[in-house]
């Protein structure tokens, strides 16, 4: 993952389209000839599209693609998928919790590769984009539509009215305004839910720990607290950024309060070493709290005092509470690395 231009966790779904409004004449998207399809496409491209081949998981352009905009089919510039509803799931391959409109993705039985599948093709021009799982973001209906970039096209926003597609572009407009509404830290959430940012140490071990709990709906790990514009992993760990490994937090709060949910944090790390955890040192992995709200902050404060007057440590609690800056996703390899290595390393785990 990239460095995201406002504090991240992606966007999640839901957004309804705006009041109709005059714009640029959408274009037809009739499917182009064999001997056309076959000199527009790379040869990737036109195996996946046409043969309904599959490309190599993580090397391909859009699995970990940010950029807000709309995914187009690349054989003929229908709209399938947005920004919007784009997920990191892991897999290697882009995935979203819906197509931009139901009627444009037809879902077929696959039984190829001696397995029972759901293939997803483009209406308009019968392009083989991928598959459609049940494994996706409750939240967001559950589904995952895992496609292959090389079926894809993105426009940015930037270029959707020039391009025939300006009729999309209120979802984009409105889910800024809800985004910058949100909280003070313009940090984008979806209704119902809340955000919190924490650093503890190594994020790894974080988010291995909080993803588990319940009501935890998204963790995203990355950097923040520092003043270094777009940080990478190998700056940060040197401490010269004044940056924070520290993860991201979207949970429920019917099922998971903000006082409880730093209840667990308070337990997953010692909150008396002021840049350290384990055998991890420097101010990057310090213990802070980065509160969205003046009620985070309040609530902040009261843990931290309870969790200071409990007698379970034996030093003083130095845990930083501070205002949410800038958060800075964290680089691919390092989202859910314990699930993507287990056994790897660790400092984090639950005290009593």
């Amino acid at each position: 993952m990239r460095a995201l231009a406002a504090l991240v966790l992606l966007a999640l779904p839901a957004l309804g389209a705006a009041a109709p409004r005059k714009e640029t004449p959408m274009p037809e998207y009739a499917k182009p000839s064999d001997e056309e399809l076959r000199r527009r496409l790379t040869p990737l491209q036109y195996e996946v599209t046409q043969k309904a081949a599959t490309e190599p998981a993580f090397e391909n352009p859009y699995h970990d693609h940010k950029e807000a905009g709309l995914y187009v089919d690349v054989a003929t510039g229908e709209p399938l998928f947005s920004s919007l509803d784009k997920f990191d799931s892991g897999c290697g391959w882009p995935s979203f919790t819906r197509p931009l409109e139901p009627a444009r993705v037809v879902e077929k039985e696959d039984r190829s590769r001696l397995m029972r599948r759901v293939e997803v093709r483009s209406k308009s021009g019968g392009s083989h984009l991928g598959h459609v799982f049940t494994d996706g973001p409750k939240e967001a209906g559950g589904r995952r539509f895992c496609i292959n970039s090389a079926s894809l096209r993105f426009v940015p926003v930037s270029k959707l009215e020039a391009e025939g597609y300006g009729k999309y572009l209120p979802l984009f407009a409105k889910k800024a305004a809800r985004s910058s509404a949100k909280s003070t830290s313009a940090y984008p959430v979806p209704d119902g839910a809340e955000a919190a940012l924490l650093a503890g140490g190594c994020f790894w071990g974080m988010q291995g720990i909080l993803r588990e709990i319940t009501g935890v709906l998204r963790t995203e790990v990355g950097y923040t607290g520092g003043k270094t514009e777009h940080p990478r992993y190998e700056d940060v760990k040197t401490g010269k950024t004044g940056h924070a490994e520290a993860i991201a937090v979207t949970f429920d709060p019917k099922k998971l309060t903000y006082e409880q949910l730093l209840g667990f944090y308070f337990r997953m790390h010692d909150p008396t070493t002021a840049d350290r955890q384990g055998n991890d040192r420097g101010s990057q992995y310090r213990s802070a709290v980065f509160y969205m709200s003046e009620e985070q902050r309040a609530t902040a404060e009261a843990v931290k005092d309870r969790v200071a007057a409990s007698g379970k440590w034996k030093a003083p609690v130095v845990t930083q509470i501070v205002p949410a800056s800038k958060f800075w996703s964290a680089e691919e390899g390092h989202q859910d690395y314990l699930k993507k290595h287990p056994g790897g390393y660790s400092c984090h785990f639950l005290r009593d």
